[in-house]
């Protein structure tokens, strides 16, 4: 992995739970997406695929049909911010899928995201977004608190579509 083309030094920092470095701003949503095995199925599936970005109406053009290491991702919002992206790593264990992707030139933020699914011993499956970042262009910081707030607002989004993705397949 190519380390210098990211715009942090910290890469790879999301797998380390609460971890933010410091001049960084943290972000921690954890939202319930149902139950069964069914559920965590259909969730893993739409996050390694990019299907739950673009169900958010984001743009994504990706080096693969898949999040893995490496692979390079610019994410558009709105028709016209383009966010390029790297992914650092991915995680396949039973219960736990996801993956990070950290910010490369010309992206407004600087910093790194995850996006993991688990299912806990009782079934439950949870989609929990971690985030550190911090403005990289002019217009980012002067939105200052406006760019935190928004989000914590996507990030929020994210777990709202993947329950409703994921509602026919639950064994309820």
């Amino acid at each position: 992995m190519r380390l210098e083309d990211f715009t942090y030094d910290d890469v790879g920092g999301t797998r380390r739970g609460g971890f933010c470095p410091p001049g960084f701003h943290p972000l921690h949503v954890r939202t319930r997406i149902g139950e069964g095995e069914k559920v965590f199925r259909r969730a893993c599936e739409a996050l390694l695929t990019w299907e739950l970005h673009r169900e958010l109406g984001m743009g994504v053009e990706a080096g693969a049909d898949r999040a893995a290491p490496e692979v390079d991702v610019t994410v558009t919002l709105a028709g016209m911010l383009k966010a390029p992206c790297r992914v650092v790593y991915t995680v396949e264990e039973p219960r736990r899928v996801g993956w990070a992707y950290g910010t490369l030139a010309g992206h407004p933020e600087c910093g790194e995201e995850s996006f993991m699914v688990d299912r806990t011993g009782d079934g439950t499956v949870w989609l929990t977004v971690t985030a550190f970042s911090r403005p990289a262009k002019w217009y980012t910081r002067a939105a200052g608190p406006t760019t935190r707030a928004l989000q914590h607002a996507y990030a929020r989004r994210y777990g709202t579509l993947l329950r409703r993705m994921c509602a026919p397949y639950s064994e309820d």
